[in-house]
């Protein structure tokens, strides 16, 4: 239903303007962003491109034609999003492949429907493969960045309750975890998806329940270490309750890791999908679908090179811009390089 994605597109734009208020007014959040922007400002514009696009293909409603002289019948009560309706896919089809700026068909020289107009050529069933590679960027990011911020959480909360407060509490974390762990990843994620079913909510929930073990294991150690520190046992003998020690003490020195970790996770979750899509068990309109179709492109004489180059280079280029991101603001939130800045 096309309002759930209209309402989680204003959720989620509503969540980011607060979190913009309440970084600014952080001396210590407001000052890293702008160091960011100064080491990394040509990653972050691309990193916003696709958030754009991400949400232009979440906004969608009903009505309308597919175009301004082609009507489709079934198209008419199919939800379309805002990139859908600037493409209009339906009406800008071919045939079959045609190579990117092409003229005619790559196989019978037949004039296009469309000639030049096909910035990355078409496919097998003739749909524009910009467009495709435009509709993986919503999967991607909604594989990768909803998943870390709901997974992340999770684990710093088990990670840093089982380091702080040890006990049965830790060992209750730790069996968890070394449960988990036991078990190899990719299995435990085709077993889940296998039960849970082929769906985007049970896709994300199946990476989730794999995907939050590792950093667990790191918070929690990270966090026996620091809750062992001067400042904190200073902190507890001045009769500082143990949220305080967390929020004050324990959260602020684990930042680094945080956005370090969001990375990781992020480009592991989006890696995730395109070898389950190369398995037969993605999601559709994914990257890793594109690259899955590909395969066999790659055997044909000449070779239709433009749909895997699209998708390989969209996710590369995401992947790559995400990493030196988290590595600029890991290098600016953590204490120990800001001293040797200084």
């Amino acid at each position: 239903m096309p309002w759930i994605s209209n309402i989680a597109v204003l959720v989620l734009v509503a969540l980011g303007f607060l979190g913009w208020r309440t970084i600014r007014r952080n001396r210590l959040w407001s000052e890293a962003l702008r160091a960011l922007w100064r080491r990394r400002r040509i990653s972050l514009v691309i990193i916003a491109v696709y958030v754009v696009i991400a949400l232009l293909d979440s906004i969608a409603w009903v009505g309308g034609t597919v175009s301004g002289d082609v009507s489709d019948a079934v198209a008419a009560f199919k939800p379309r999003s805002i990139i859908d309706r600037i493409i209009a896919p339906e009406a800008f089809k071919e045939l079959s492949y045609s190579a990117p700026f092409a003229e005619a068909g790559f196989y019978d020289d037949a004039p296009l429907n469309h000639p030049g107009a096909h910035v990355l050529g078409t496919d097998i069933l003739g749909q524009d493969v910009l467009y495709r590679a435009l509709k993986g960027v919503r999967v991607a990011l909604l594989i990768g960045g909803l998943t870390s911020l709901i997974v992340i959480p999770i684990a710093l909360a088990f990670g840093v309750a089982a380091g702080y407060f040890g006990g049965r509490i830790d060992d209750v974390v730790f069996f968890v975890m070394s449960t988990l762990a036991s078990v190899p990843s990719l299995l435990l994620l085709i077993a889940l998806i296998m039960v849970l079913g082929i769906g985007t909510v049970q896709v994300c929930v199946a990476l989730g329940v794999t995907g939050w073990v590792g950093f667990c294991r790191l918070s929690r150690g990270e966090t026996l270490k620091l809750r062992e520190a001067d400042y904190v046992q200073a902190a507890r003998a001045l009769g500082v309750s143990h949220a305080g020690i967390i929020l004050r003490h324990i959260l602020p020195n684990l930042a680094h890791l945080i956005v370090i970790t969001f990375a990781l996770q992020f480009t592991g979750l989006v890696l995730a999908e395109t070898i389950l899509s190369y398995l037969g068990i993605g999601l559709d309109g994914s990257w890793g679908q594109m690259i899955d179709q590909a395969r066999d492109e790659l055997s044909r004489d000449p070779i239709v090179w433009w749909n895997l180059a699209a998708a390989s280079c969209a996710l590369f280029t995401l992947v790559l811009c995400v990493n030196l991101c988290a590595d600029a603001m890991r290098d600016i939130l953590d204490p120990r390089t800001r001293r040797e800045e200084q």
